[in-house]
């Protein structure tokens, strides 16, 4: 296996655009002979003449030419690399709330993808309820957030829309009991308006869960002993949506929405906006109208 060095494809390429080595050797603050001996042992690397050196002046040769494409690549994105993870501008930290019911699957994906971007920058992630972080936001306390809510404030951005749906226990039947259990957290948006549509359906129902911990509901809705309720595409892979075929009522969309974009920072700000955007907004269910 052989390697290319970038310091030699430097000299390749500020050969072949200053017309000569002596312009080259000058630009890269090297001597003439540095600068000739690399190119030779670029030739013999690669086992091609890169130069014609038949005439007064140098010229690229095919094999040059088509090199010189790929060097320039390189070259640019070794500087890219080295710029993006020693740069100071790219320190700091970032504040980003977010609902627990939507951390997964998409958060984990966005941190990975920021941190490959941006190494030197902290992310604080603040999981919580829509109330609080949109308290939080308001206060200054968090950058950017998320939000789960059927409407939508001022300032806000919505990404998608997206379903609520029945969660039960693989194969379970706790949603056939009647009163119907549920477990719900005690701040939980989605409550009101999911107990809203049972009573219009008569179905009676019994909150038997009520806790701050998400680890509780799942746990219990997986024992069998109670249902939940989930945007769809966030459930855990130990619970399954329950396929009732209209035995319970249709429940009402949710927003997705991003509150922060409008207060554009910097570059790493707006990385973190943009990854937000793509990991949330194109999905299937984006134009699903809430119902």
């Amino acid at each position: 296996m052989r390697n290319l060095d970038v310091t030699t494809l430097r000299s390749f390429v500020a050969v072949a655009e200053s017309g000569g080595v002596t312009r080259a050797a000058g630009f890269l603050h090297l001597t003439q002979s540095a600068v000739s001996m690399q190119l030779k042992r670029l030739e013999e690397v690669l086992g091609l003449d890169l130069f014609d050196r038949s005439g007064r002046s140098i010229a690229l040769t095919a094999s040059g030419e088509q090199l010189l494409v790929y060097a320039r690549r390189m070259v640019a994105l070794n500087d890219e690399v080295i710029s993006r993870l020693t740069d100071q501008a790219y320190e700091g930290e970032i504040t980003l709330g977010v609902p627990h019911d939507i951390v997964y699957p998409a958060i984990p994906r966005v941190l990975k993808q920021f941190h490959a971007a941006f190494p030197r920058v902290k992310v604080q992630l603040d999981s919580s309820y829509t109330r609080r972080l949109k308290s939080e936001f308001a206060k200054g306390a968090c950058d950017i957030i998320l939000t789960t809510e059927t409407g939508m404030d001022a300032g806000g951005e919505e990404l998608c829309i997206k379903p609520l749906c029945w969660i039960g226990a693989p194969g379970g039947s706790a949603w056939r009991q009647r009163p119907l259990k549920l477990a719900f957290g005690r701040q939980c948006t989605f409550r009101p308006r999911v107990v809203e549509r049972l009573d219009e359906a008569d179905i009676p129902w019994d909150v038997v869960v009520e806790t701050e911990s998400d680890r509780t509901i799942e746990a219990t809705v997986s024992a069998d002993l109670a249902v939940h309720t989930m945007i769809e595409g966030t459930e855990p892979p130990h619970l399954d949506r329950i396929d009732h075929g209209g035995v319970l009522p249709d429940l009402p969309a949710q927003r997705i929405n991003l509150y922060g974009a409008g207060s554009s920072q910097n570059e790493v700000h707006d990385a973190m906006v943009n990854l937000l955007r793509r990991a949330f907004g194109a999905t299937e269910t984006a134009q699903l109208r809430a119902v």
